[in-house]
């Protein structure tokens, strides 16, 4: 798949997510518009979003669709969890708790998705956010160990 391929299938999800009348509104723009920034006919090859129309889309949208698939990119993870910005931590022994939970939910959805045999898209993405979750608590106890507090 080429980067223009990516990130315009990317730019979809993310009109998508918002929904295509609630990101008219909020863009300002058209139908007909927000289709040709991902559109992969011929003549909409060249035409991409611009990035105050993806500031505003992923303000509304449930996952930046667009910044993770620039960062994917460029090798880069993101962790994005808009829970956790103000909470603080009890420790280190708190951070082991919550590893094994997240853990055990990553099992439990790879258990329900290879049920059939086959990880849909959806199933995947569930993976994908539980496996953030594991590297924003591991990244929590690495703080919390470089740090000494226990």
């Amino acid at each position: 798949m080429s980067v223009a391929s990516y990130l315009k299938k990317h730019s979809e999800a993310l009109v998508k997510d918002v929904g295509i009348e609630a990101a008219c509104k909020l863009t300002g723009k058209s139908k007909a518009t927000l289709g040709r920034y991902y559109s992969d006919q011929d003549e909409h090859d060249d035409r991409f979003m611009p990035v105050d129309v993806v500031a505003q889309l992923e303000s509304a949208a449930r996952f930046p669709h667009v910044t993770s698939a620039l960062a994917d990119l460029r090798g880069i993870t993101l962790s994005y969890d808009a829970d956790k910005r103000n909470a603080t931590s009890k420790g280190v022994n708190q951070d082991v708790v919550v590893l094994a939970q997240r853990f055990a939910m990553l099992m439990s959805e790879y258990n329900t998705a290879i049920g059939d045999g086959v990880i849909t898209v959806n199933e995947a993405k569930r993976m994908l956010r539980e496996t953030l979750a594991i590297q924003q608590v591991l990244l929590d106890m690495k703080l919390h160990l470089e740090n000494g507090v226990s």
